[in-house]
Formats: structure tokens, sequence, C-alpha cells
């Protein structure tokens, strides 16, 4: 039944979207949002179940250059959990620190950690995202995000 790889990932995805729906679906509703706080995650978890069904029908046969290809060396996949490490403590962080400061500093510190050696527009970069993307988010889409310890 799953003859090639892409098969074989599109299950492992296909349970992932599931979990992630069913989670999505668990999110409290607030009364007086217009857009309420699970439309995205729940227009991700349905957007990504139809690329993996998709991928799963997708024609596949894989060439030796593509087996060569998938070879990762040790120093991508240690820069690789580095970055999901990041990731994790912006999610730890998030409702401690709030939306802006914690996307400030994990900006700021993964495209450091990625070598990205212009600090100051790093810094500008990830001052002014934030901010741009909070007050989209607050003012013109109705959905909260989390404040932290900013007054704001």
């Amino acid at each position: 039944m799953l003859k090639t790889l892409n098969q074989k990932v599109s299950l492992v995805l296909l349970a992932i979207a599931a979990g992630y729906l069913l989670l999505s679906y668990q999110l409290p509703s607030y009364p007086y949002a217009i857009v309420d706080a699970d439309v995205l995650p729940k227009g991700l978890g349905y957007l990504l179940v139809i690329l993996v069904i998709a991928l799963f029908f997708t024609k596949d046969s894989e060439t030796e250059e593509q087996k060569a290809r998938r070879n990762i060396p040790k120093k991508d996949i240690l820069a690789l959990l580095a970055v999901f490490a990041f990731v994790f403590f912006y999610i730890f962080l998030l409702e401690i620190l709030g939306f802006v400061l914690t996307t400030a500093l994990f900006i700021f510190f993964c495209s450091w950690f990625l070598g990205y050696k212009k600090h100051l527009t790093n810094i500008i970069v990830a001052v002014l995202f934030p901010l741009f993307m909070y007050f989209t988010f607050t003012e013109f889409l109705q959905i909260s995000l989390p404040q932290g310890i900013l007054p704001f």
C-alpha cells in the first residue's frame, strides 16, 4: 500500500493534522471577538489535510540523486535542532512575556544564530515586525494576541 516516501510522509502528516484540528476545536471562544481565535488554526489544519491528501496521491519515482540529497550533514542537523529549541522557547514564553516581546526576541536570536551579521537591521526588523503584526491583529482583525508583561 505504501510504496513511495510521499505516501509514508503523508500518513504521518495526516496524523499530525488530525491532532492539530482536534486541539484547535478545543480553543475557547470569546464573546466580544468578531473573528475568534480558532479561525486561523482551523483553517491551517484543514489546509494541511488538503495538502496531505494531494501529497499522498502524487506520483513520484525517487531517483538516486534524490536519495543522495536526503542525506543531511550532521552540522545542519544540529542547527535544525537548535532552531527547534528556539521555537520551543518561543511557544513556552509566548503567554508569559507576550507576543511582541517574545517574537522580537525570537526573530533577533534566531537570525543571529543562523549567521545574520547586520545587527542593527536585525534589531529594527525584530522590533518593528512584531509591533506591526500585533497592531494588525488587534486593531484591524480584532484578534486578541497575548500581551504578556507589556501594557498594551
